[in-house]
Parts: C-alpha cells; sequence; structure tokens
C-alpha cells in the first residue's frame, strides 16, 4: 500500500485523528536520568467555527477568520480508563500560510512550558513535518511523519540556553477503536 503523506496541517490532523499509542524515550543531557514510557495520545480534529479554535485565536490575537480548523491533543497513562486530565490536554489552531504547506500553530498550551505560544511549522516534500516553537526560556523543535496510515515516528528537541536540554523520540501505533473492533469480532463470527 502506498502512503500518501499528508502535506497541509489540516490533513495532518486528520490523518491523526483518533487514540494513538505512543511508547517513548526520552534523553537528558544534563544528568544521567533517561526515562522511558507508554501513553496513550487522543486527537480530535475541530473545524475552524468551532468556538475553542475562536478562542484559542482571539486569545492569541490572531483573526479567527484565518484559522482553518483545529485539534485536541490529550494523552493519559496507557490502561488508564478514565477521562483524560485536562491538565494533559492542549488544542492546537492551523493558521496557513499562503501555500498551506507552512504556517503558525497557535497552541492554547505548549508542550514544554504550559504557556499559550505560536509555533511555526513547515512540512517537507516527502510529508516530515517540522514545527519550531520559542518558549520564554527554551526553544523547541519537533519533527513527525507517518510511516503508514496507523504508525508514525515523532522525534523533538529542546535546547535550554546553555544548549540542547533533551531528546525524545515516540514511535506511535493507531489504536484500533472499540467501535471497529466489534465489527472485526462480528464479520469473524459470521465465517464460521
Amino acid at each position: 500500500m502506498h502512503l500518501i503523506p499528508p502535506l497541509t496541517m489540516l490533513d495532518f490532523f486528520r490523518k491523526s485523528e483518533g487514540t494513538w499509542f505512543t511508547e517513548r524515550s526520552v534523553h537528558h543531557f544534563d544528568s544521567a536520568a533517561d526515562e522511558s514510557g507508554e501513553s496513550n495520545l487522543i486527537i480530535k480534529v475541530m473545524e475552524k467555527d468551532d468556538p475553542k479554535v475562536q478562542e484559542v485565536c482571539t486569545a492569541q490575537g490572531i483573526d479567527p477568520t484565518k484559522a482553518t480548523g483545529g485539534a485536541s491533543f490529550s494523552w493519559q497513562a496507557n490502561l488508564d480508563t478514565r477521562l483524560p486530565n485536562t491538565d494533559n490536554a492542549a488544542i492546537l489552531v492551523d493558521v496557513p500560510d499562503e501555500t498551506r504547506r507552512s504556517g503558525k500553530l497557535i497552541r492554547n498550551q505548549g508542550y514544554v512550558e504550559s504557556i499559550p505560544v505560536v509555533s511555526r511549522y513547515r512540512f517537507a516534500d516527502d510529508g516530515v513535518l517540522t514545527i519550531d516553537t520559542d518558549y520564554d526560556n527554551n526553544q523547541g523543535q519537533e519533527r513527525c511523519w507517518f510511516v503508514t496510515d496507523d504508525f508514525r515516528v515523532r522525534v523533538s528537541t529542546v535546547r535550554m540556553m546553555n544548549g540542547v536540554n533533551l531528546m525524545t523520540y515516540c514511535s506511535e501505533r493507531r489504536c484500533v477503536s472499540q467501535e471497529l473492533l466489534e465489527q472485526m469480532i462480528s464479520r469473524n463470527h459470521a465465517r464460521r
């Protein structure tokens, strides 16, 4: 099967919608402490007229009519069955340039520092997404690409004022929804 990579942020959001099982490794350069973990990343696409999209734009002083839409991102421990904690969530809004392959990504909360931020993004010809973010005390760069429709990779670096502080590698596999799982079971039973 031939992968068609997303080349606009809205296409990226749509291709990413769903729940992803994330395996992550983090290397800290300023200490011997490395860490790894597993979590679920839940992504939901938001249309441009969604009140939350409008709210994020207004809070950042961005004209909401320039937004094409957005997505809510939330994360939780892998086996946690409760609703995701709102402290572990962010809303991202796409404000593309004319080419739609680059632009601004408006966030109500950053990944590195929990403050509202405006990032710059761009898509390479092969679909690799690069997001650069300047925080108050740090700079972050994240790159993400799809290997298949249901498997993607993210790598990031965080630079403190004195150099690179940490690097992260994440592999993410799309989780099968309960509805799809029930359909698969039903089809399997029908074959007997």
